[in-house]
């Protein structure tokens, strides 16, 4: 039906997004010969507004994705940091030259032990 008049109970497709809670990020990164970007170091504000260093990555797939057309590669990793593994996905925007962590839902805490 028109304009959204007997619209069925069930869910909307939730689809494939990023999830979790974002945070902006400065990532030191090497470009290989072959173009391929590889993070080395990632510095992040910590919610008491201190820089945390995280030089322990290891990264266990990337691809490159588009969001609402917007180029864009993803990163999946393990930081390791604070005494702790944190799974996290690193994603760079091309286009803006831009990094972001992201981190699913419960397990941002960004501070050290």
């Amino acid at each position: 039906m028109a304009f959204g008049i007997g619209i069925p109970s069930r869910q909307p497709n939730k689809g494939t997004g990023i999830r979790g809670t974002q945070k902006k990020i400065a990532c030191e990164c090497w470009f290989t010969s072959t173009g391929r970007i590889m993070p080395l170091m990632l510095k992040i504000e910590d919610e008491d507004g201190q820089i945390q260093t995280i030089r322990e990555i290891k990264v266990h797939s990337q691809e490159k994705k588009m969001y609402a057309g917007i180029p864009s590669v993803e990163y999946d990793c393990t930081l390791f940091a604070w005494n702790r593994e944190i799974r996290a996905q690193l994603i760079y925007y091309q286009a803006e030259s831009r990094w972001v962590l992201n981190i699913p839902a419960g397990r941002l805490d960004i501070r050290p032990v």
